[in-house]
């Protein structure tokens, strides 16, 4: 085959637009393939923490990696609908899940059409809520040990309120309630406004939930924390205690979020979609802004992720196992 140079001009010219052209197809169909667009699916209505998170990050990878991504709440079904969706999606890295503490949780009380062990692939844990437990400010337990000896002491009178029932919450109390041995009652709420209400009027006598969700009335005294279901002390109260550091052995409890995608998904996608979101995590104007909703960054990719998962379905498993709990 004689070589370029020993070709006639006007073939020269016909095979070097033959080239071009098939460079230029290659190109388009690479850059076809990278604007596809990232469907990032919120099992949960728009305004939550889990919404609030997916859309910070997804503009952050929008604007730093030229990706197109979109947020599409699917709630419905205690977060089934959009995470099934997402099982069922072809595993392509255009269709992922913001999995929250549901996703672990709601195949030990219901059955549900994945598993969220081997019906997706882990990409990122992204961020925790810490958690805590609180009274009225005017309440006359001023520790953790004096709310648990005043149920002891009256059992089944002193109640603790949260979004329930077999929430995480929920699992998170009847665990303290076994590992403490004191006979608190729970009143679960559809919502954190009205249990807040609740312990405001002194119709409970503790809340648990989001630091976010009880800050405003903790710097105004209105509550007073007792201590943190977060497996460590969170920022924003340093001098709060665990339930593990006061001796009681809770390993669920913390709401958390990470992202995964549907079964299959080959391994490179997984691995610059990880890379993405961990680089979005870790940014100042984004750490702020999470931070700002009460939402902490907090990174673990893969395998590490693989792992985290595989435990808060066995703690939850435990829990629901143990105290008995049913939707």
């Amino acid at each position: 085959m004689r070589s370029l140079d020993q070709l006639p001009i006007a073939k020269r010219r016909s095979r070097g637009v033959a080239r071009t052209l098939l460079a230029a197809g290659t190109l388009f169909l690479a850059s076809a393939a990278d604007a596809q667009t990232i469907k990032l699916v919120v099992p949960i209505p728009a305004g939550g923490a889990g919404d609030i998170l997916a859309r910070v990050l997804a503009d952050q990878i929008a604007r730093t990696r030229g990706a197109a991504m979109v947020v599409e709440n699917r709630p419905g079904g205690s977060t089934l609908i959009g995470t099934e969706a997402v099982a069922r999606a072809a595993p392509d890295g255009n269709s992922l899940l913001v999995a929250g503490t549901g996703f672990v949780i709601n195949p030990h009380l219901r059955n549900t059409n994945y598993d969220p062990l081997t019906s997706f692939e882990p990409i990122c844990h992204l961020a925790n809520l810490p958690t805590v437990i609180v009274v009225k400010g005017s309440s006359p337990y001023r520790k953790l040990v004096d709310l648990l000896d005043g149920a002891r002491g009256k059992p089944g009178e002193l109640t603790l309120a949260s979004i329930g029932p077999a929430s995480t919450a929920h699992i998170a109390f009847e665990m303290l309630k076994r590992a403490s041995k004191a006979d608190m009652t729970f009143v679960p709420f559809p919502g954190t406004a009205p249990a807040l209400n609740a312990l405001l009027g002194d119709h409970v006598t503790s809340f648990l939930g989001n630091y976010a969700e009880v800050a405003e009335h903790l710097k105004a005294g209105r509550l007073r924390p007792l201590a943190t279901v977060s497996t460590t002390r969170i920022e924003p109260a340093p001098n709060l205690p665990t339930l593990a550091e006061l001796g009681y052995k809770v390993a669920v409890g913390e709401i958390w979020y990470g992202v995964v995608a549907p079964a299959k998904t080959p391994k490179e996608m997984t691995s610059r979609l990880a890379d993405w979101f961990a680089a979005a995590s870790q940014a100042s104007d984004v750490k702020a802004k999470l931070v700002a909703s009460g939402i902490y960054p907090a990174i673990a990719c893969g395998g590490d992720y693989r792992a985290f998962l595989s435990s808060q379905s066995d703690e939850y498993g435990r829990a629901i196992r143990e105290a008995r709990i049913q939707r």
